[in-house]
C-alpha cells in the first residue's frame, strides 16, 4: 500500500518494491485529486496507481530552474496497470479543464486498449481520435516523423500536432512505452533516431505541457534516457550541465551508481517504480543437448564459413579493392556471420520446444512460445527466386549466406561493369605478347566521370574478374551442397510439428507463411482470412488464444509491447501459462516487454518461465547480452539490479567491466601451451578462421585483431568455430573471467552494486581462499580452516610483524580487528553532490578502490542506503581457539561526519 497517501482500495493483485526503492521515503503529498469518489470507492483505480496519479499532478505543478514544466516518470513493470494509471492522469487534467491531451504508444492495435482504460475508470465522455476534436489524440511514435505525400497545409503530422496543442499548451502529453524513444544519444558514429530527436523536439516546443513517460524499460541503460530532458537531472543549474556529463559519472561507477539515481528520483518525487509480486512463478533454464548430427551439419557450416572468408579476402585483393569498399563488405560479412550462427542455435532446440509443448498441453496447460525473428524476408526471397514456388521449407541460415554472397562478393559482373563504364566488352580470346607490351600507358583507362570502387588497373584485368566471378561461383555451389542439412525456418517448422495454423495462434508482424498440405507438398500463403484483415489478425488470434480454442501462441517482438497473455479471471481459457522462450532478444527492453505479456494483473495463476539454451557455448553470447542489460534495467527501473524477471540469466553475465578476454586471447596464441599441441593448434586455427587472430601475408606470423579485447566481439565470432573448439575455448574463457572477478573483488576494483551490511571481506593466511561472511554465519564458519582444523583470529591489517599498529602508535583510533566496528555512511540526495563527494574520497579510498554503496538497517528499524568505503581484513597465523560468537556488524553511527575530511 502507498506510504503517504491515505485513499483508494488495495491493487486486486500482490505488488512489491524493491528493497533499495522502499528504503526512500517518497515526499509528503499535499496535491488533492479532483477524480470522482465514487470512483475511488468502486475500485476503478487502485491506491498504488491513485498514488502515481496524485504524484504525477503534484510533479506537474513545479518547474525546472530553465523555465519547463518538471516531468514524470512511471516504471512499473508490466502488468501493474500503467494503462489506467496513465487514463486517471488524463482524467485528472481533462476534469480541471484541460481538455486535450496526446498520448503516444508503439502500436494502432494499443488505441482499443486506451479506450478501454478510460471506459474502467468512468471517464466515457472522453473521446479517442485522431485530429481536430478535443479528448486525447492517439499516435505511434512512427506517425509522429510521418511526412504528407499529398501536399496539404502541413508537410508533416509533427507539424499538424503542434497546431493541433496550439500556444501555451498545458494539456497531457504521454510517452507510452517510451522506450521507443531511447536513442537520442547514440553510440559510437551512428545518428540519432528520427523518433528520439521528435519525442525531444515536442518537448522543447511545449514547455508548459504536462508530461509523462511510462515505460517498465524505460532506462534500460542510462544512455537511453536522454530524451527525459524534462526530470531535471542534467541541464540549467543542475549538478550536470550536459547529459553527456550525467552519463560520464553514472556508466563510470557502475551498477550501484544507476540504484542511487533511481532511489534519488523517488526521494524527489519525479519517480515511482512497482512490479507484480513473482509469487508462484517458476524460473526454469532447460539447457538443451546436441545430437550428433547437429554437430556434425554444425561444423560443416564452420568449415564453409571459413572457405568463404578466403575467398572474399582472395577476390577483394584480386580486385585491388579500395579501403571503403573492404570494409563495407567485411561489415557485411561478419553481420550475416553472426545472424547466420544464430539461426543455427534457434534450430537446435526446436525439438525440444515442440516436446515440452505437447507435454505441457496433455498436462492441462498452455503454452507460449517467444521468439524474436520471423524469417519472412528470407522466405520471400526464396518465393522470388522460386518463380512463387517453394519445394520445402525455406532455410533460413541459408538464405543469409546466399544472400552475402550474391550481393557483397567482390566480384563485379563484367558484363554490367564494362557497360557501366562505356566500355566494349570483347570477345574472349588468349593475349598474345604483342597485346600485353603493346601501349601500357592505355591500361585501366576508363571514361570520365563514370565511378567504381575498383581501381583503374583492374578494369582491363579480365582474368582477375573472372577467377573471382569462379571463386563465387564455387561458394555458391558449396551451399547448396550443404543447404540439404541446414534446418527450415523456425517458425515454421513450429507451426508444422505443433499442429498446423488451426491450432496454434501466430501473433507476428509477418503477412504469410509456408506450409505442409494433406498431400505432402509445401505452398506459401497469405495470414489473412476471409473475415480477418491483416492488420487485425493478431488480436483476434489473441482472442482465439484467450477463449481456449489455441493452447498454443507463437509470440515475436512486434506482438510484445502490451498484448495481454496471462490467465486472466475474465477470460475462459484460465489454464495455467508456460512461456518457453527460444529465441533470447537482443537487448533487455525486448526480453522484459516480452515476459510481461503472461504475467500481469487479474491472473489465476503465474505463469513458469522456461529458458532454452543450447549446450552450444556460442549461445551463451545472446544469454549475455540480455543478462547484463537486465541487471542496468533492475538497477535503474526499480533500484536494485535483482529486481528484473530473468534472476536465473546472471549467471551468463560474461560482458562486464573486467576484460579477462585480453587474457584469454593472448594466453591462446602466446603463452599457454598447457593442453596437448594438437589441441594448442585447433583453437589457433579455429580464431584464425573466426578473425581474431591475423596471419601476415608473407611472414605467416600471428598477431592479434586490433579489438581482441572487446567481449562481444569475441562471443560473437566463437559462434563460427567447431563445436568442441568453441566449447573448450569458452570454458577456459568463464574459468579466466571467475578468477579475474575474484582478484578484483580481492582488490577493491569490482563494483558489485548495493551490498547488504553483513558482507565483509576476510582473507585469510596462505593459500587459504577468500570467502565471504554473511549475516548469521557463526564465528568457526568464518574462520575454520578445514585442512588442518584451526581457527584464525581478526587482528589489525595495519600492525606490523612486531604487532605495533601504526594509527595507535599516532594517538589515531584503530578498530581494525574488532569484531564491532564503526562505519559512517553518507545517505540522502548523494546524487547531487555526486562530484564533490568523490573528490573528498578518493583521497582516503584510493583511484582504483570502489566507493562502496551499501544497504543496512539500524537497531531500530532504520533502512539506510547510501555509500561507504569497503573494508577488507586480514587474519592472524591459524591457532587452535575455542569456539567464538557469531560474528556481525552493527551499525552504530549513520550521521555523516566530516571533522577528518577537508570539507
Amino acid at each position: 500500500m502507498p506510504m503517504k497517501l491515505k485513499i483508494g482500495l488495495r491493487h486486486p493483485d500482490p505488488v512489491v518494491e524493491t528493497s533499495s526503492l522502499s528504503s526512500v521515503s517518497p515526499p509528503e503529498v499535499w496535491y488533492r485529486l479532483s477524480i470522482p469518489e465514487e470512483v475511488i470507492d468502486r475500485g476503478c483505480l487502485s491506491a498504488l496507481q491513485l498514488e502515481a496519479i496524485t504524484y504525477a499532478a503534484q510533479q506537474h505543478e513545479t518547474f525546472l530552474p530553465n523555465g519547463d514544466r518538471a516531468a514524470y516518470l512511471i516504471g512499473d513493470g508490466a502488468g501493474v496497470g500503467k494503462g489506467r494509471t496513465i487514463a486517471g492522469i488524463i482524467y485528472e487534467n481533462y476534469l480541471l479543464g484541460r481538455k486535450r491531451s496526446l498520448w503516444f504508444s508503439v502500436s494502432n492495435d494499443l488505441k482499443y486498449d486506451a479506450e478501454r482504460d478510460l471506459r474502467d475508470i468512468g471517464a466515457k465522455n472522453i473521446q479517442v481520435h485522431s485530429l481536430n476534436k478535443k479528448g486525447v489524440i492517439f499516435a505511434t511514435y512512427s506517425s509522429l516523423i510521418g511526412e504528407s505525400q499529398s501536399g496539404g497545409k502541413y508537410k508533416t503530422r509533427f507539424e499538424q500536432l503542434l497546431h493541433w496543442c496550439g500556444e501555451d499548451f498545458d494539456g497531457v502529453i504521454v510517452y507510452d512505452e517510451c522506450h521507443k524513444a531511447k536513442n537520442v544519444c547514440p553510440i559510437g558514429s551512428s545518428k540519432p533516431t528520427k523518433t528520439g530527436l521528435a519525442v525531444l523536439e515536442l518537448q522543447n516546443k511545449l514547455p508548459k505541457a504536462r508530461v509523462v513517460y511510462a515505460s517498465a524499460t524505460g532506462a534500460s541503460e542510462p544512455r537511453n534516457m536522454a530524451y527525459m530532458n524534462r526530470l531535471g537531472i542534467w541541464g540549467h543549474k543542475t549538478p550536470f550541465r550536459e547529459f553527456s556529463n550525467f552519463i560520464q559519472a553514472v556508466e563510470r561507477r557502475g551498477v550501484g551508481a544507476m540504484e542511487i539515481v533511481a532511489m534519488d528520483m523517488k526521494l524527489r518525487g519525479m519517480y515511482i517504480a512497482r512490479q507484480l509480486s513473482f509469487t508462484g512463478v517458476t524460473f526454469k533454464i532447460d539447457e538443451v543437448p546436441l545430437t550428433q548430427q547437429y554437430i556434425n551439419m554444425y561444423n560443416k557450416s564452420v568449415r564453409l564459413w571459413v572457405s568463404a572468408r578466403e575467398r572474399f579476402q582472395q577476390a577483394a585483393n584480386l580486385m585491388d579493392a579500395e579501403q571503403r569498399m573492404k570494409k563495407s563488405m567485411w561489415g557485411q560479412f561478419w553481420s550475416a556471420h553472426q545472424r547466420f550462427f544464430k539461426y543455427l542455435c534457434i534450430a537446435s532446440k526446436v525439438r525440444r520446444v515442440v516436446q515440452l509443448a505437447r507435454e505441457e498441453v496433455q498436462n492441462g496447460k498452455c503454452v507460449v512460445i517467444g521468439l524474436q525473428s520471423t524469417g519472412e524476408a528470407r522466405t520471400l526471397e526464396a518465393l522470388e527466386e522460386g518463380g512463387g514456388e517453394l519445394n520445402d521449407f525455406v532455410s533460413t541460415a541459408k538464405g543469409v549466406l546466399q544472400s552475402l554472397i550474391e550481393k557483397h562478393f567482390p566480384a563485379p559482373d563484367r558484363q554490367k561493369l564494362y557497360s557501366l563504364l562505356g566500355i566494349d566488352l570483347p570477345a574472349k580470346k588468349t593475349p598474345s605478347p604483342s597485346d600485353t607490351t603493346a601501349k601500357p600507358e592505355q591500361k585501366g583507362k576508363k571514361r570520365k566521370g563514370s565511378e567504381s570502387h575498383y581501381p583503374d588497373s583492374c578494369l582491363t584485368s579480365q582474368d582477375a574478374v573472372e577467377h573471382a566471378q569462379k571463386m563465387k561461383k564455387e561458394l555458391l555451389e558449396k551451399l547448396e551442397e550443404l543447404a540439404e542439412d541446414l534446418p527450415p525456418n523456425t517458425l515454421d517448422e513450429l507451426i508444422d510439428e505443433l499442429g498446423g495454423p488451426e491450432n496454434v495462434a501466430e501473433m507476428t508482424g509477418r503477412k504469410g507463411r509456408v506450409v505442409s498440405n494433406d498431400d505432402g507438398s509445401i505452398t506459401y500463403e497469405s495470414r489473412s482470412e476471409l473475415d480477418v484483415p491483416v492488420e487485425i489478425l493478431n488480436l483476434t488470434e489473441k482472442q482465439r488464444f484467450m477463449d481456449g480454442q489455441k493452447n498454443i501462441a507463437i509470440i515475436s517482438e512486434a506482438a510484445s509491447s502490451g498484448i495481454s497473455l496471462q490467465a486472466d479471471r475474465r477470460v475462459k481459457n484460465q489454464r495455467r501459462r508456460v512461456h518457453m522462450t527460444l529465441e533470447l532478444p537482443w537487448s533487455a527492453d525486448r526480453a522484459i516487454q516480452q515476459f510481461g505479456r503472461t504475467h500481469r494483473s487479474n491472473q489465476v495463476t503465474a505463469p513458469e518461465y522456461v529458458f532454452l539454451i543450447s549446450e552450444l557455448a556460442g549461445e551463451q553470447r545472446f544469454a549475455s547480452i540480455v543478462a547484463k542489460r537486465l541487471e542496468s534495467l533492475g538497477a535503474l527501473t526499480h533500484g536494485d539490479r535483482r529486481a528484473t524477471e530473468t534472476r536465473d540469466l546472471s549467471r551468463f553475465n560474461f560482458d562486464n567491466k573486467v576484460r579477462p578476454s585480453t587474457v584469454c586471447l593472448t594466453g591462446f596464441v602466446f603463452w599457454l601451451p598447457l593442453f596437448s599441441r594438437d589441441f594448442f593448434k585447433e583453437i589457433q586455427s579455429g580464431l584464425i578462421g573466426v578473425g581474431l587472430i591475423n596471419v601476415e601475408d608473407r611472414s605467416g606470423a600471428l598477431s592479434l585483431d586490433k579489438d581482441y579485447n572487446n567481449i562481444g566481439k569475441f562471443l560473437n565470432r566463437i559462434l563460427g568455430m567447431e563445436v568442441q573448439q568453441q566449447n573448450a575455448l569458452f570454458q577456459y574463457f568463464s574459468d579466466t573471467l571467475a578468477a579475474v572477478i575474484q582478484e578484483a573483488k580481492k582488490n577493491g576494483r569490482y563494483d558489485m552494486g548495493i551490498l547488504g551490511c553483513g558482507w565483509i571481506t576476510v582473507t585469510l593466511p596462505g593459500s587459504v581462499s577468500q570467502v565471504g561472511v554473511e549475516r548469521g554465519m557463526s564465528w568457526e564458519e568464518a574462520t575454520h580452516d578445514g585442512r588442518s582444523g584451526a581457527y584464525s583470529e581478526l587482528v589489525c591489517c595495519s600492525a606490523n610483524r612486531r604487532g605495533n599498529c601504526k594509527k595507535a602508535s599516532m594517538g589515531l583510533q584503530c578498530e581494525i580487528g574488532l569484531r564491532c566496528r564503526t562505519y559512517y555512511v553518507l545517505c540522502g540526495s548523494v546524487l547531487s553532490v555526486w562530484n564533490e563527494l568523490e573528490e573528498v574520497l578518493t583521497p582516503v579510498s584510493g583511484t582504483n578502490v570502489k566507493v562502496q554503496i551499501v544497504r543496512l538497517r539500524t537497531e531500530d528499524g532504520q533502512r539506510i542506503v547510501g555509500k561507504m568505503k569497503d573494508c577488507s581484513f586480514k587474519a592472524s597465523a591459524p591457532h587452535s581457539a575455542p569456539s567464538r560468537p557469531p560474528l556481525s556488524l552493527r551499525a552504530r553511527d549513520v550521521t555523516p561526519r566530516c571533522e577528518d575530511s577537508p570539507t
